[in-house]
């Protein structure tokens, strides 16, 4: 005997497919979602489809964006000469809110793991290289995450740029080995922007 209706079950299960979202958490949000209002339930469907309808890679950053260009790479008032590298999105989101960065972004989308598969042609490498090669950039900030693969990404970036006649640095430490950019707080990242060394 089934003691949960079946679309409640398969809400449930649809929620415990999103990352940190273990069986007990989906349960509980599922609960919420029940409980609540009709409308609240068409908005938050609504806002899922229109992520997925919606939004776009920039075509010059690979940022998330409604337009391309992003607002960032549109900007005239960015410093055009710095470009941050980053794993992912959320890693924008985080530098941003420091206020310490006011260059232009290049987001990876991953980092190179070869026991995931993950090659530096699974990555927006190649792109990064050609803005650095087309655009004025004097300076490439390598913002990975501090831990095994994002070094290894970092080192394998800074190898690709040597030859191309830019300043390279990367982060101060301060920041957690083994964490995430997107974790980490706004004061740890400011500071690490403002003791960044080159490499």
């Amino acid at each position: 005997m089934r003691i949960t209706a079946e679309p409640v079950t398969r809400l449930i299960d649809e929620l415990n497919k999103l990352p940190t979202i273990g069986p007990k958490t989906a349960s509980r949000l599922a609960f919420y979602i029940l409980r609540g209002s009709k409308d609240d339930a068409l908005a938050l469907a609504q806002a899922i489809l229109d992520v997925k309808e919606k939004i776009i890679y920039c075509s010059t950053c690979y940022n998330l964006t409604e337009s391309d260009p992003c607002a960032v790479c549109a900007s005239k008032d960015r410093e055009l000469s710095q470009i941050c590298v980053v794993e992912e999105p959320l890693d924008v989101v985080a530098i941003e809110k420091t206020h310490e960065y006011n260059g232009l972004y290049h987001v990876l989308h991953g980092h190179i793991d070869p026991l995931a598969g993950i090659s530096p042609d699974d990555l927006k490498i190649r792109e990064l290289l050609d803005r650095v090669r087309l655009a004025d950039i004097k300076e490439v900030i390598l913002a990975t995450n501090p831990n095994v693969e994002g070094r290894a990404t970092a080192n394998y970036i800074h190898r690709q740029l040597v030859n191309l006649g830019v300043s390279v640095t990367t982060l101060a430490t301060g920041l957690p080995v083994g964490g995430d950019l997107e974790y980490a707080d706004e004061v740890t990242l400011s500071n690490a922007f403002k003791g960044r060394r080159n490499i």
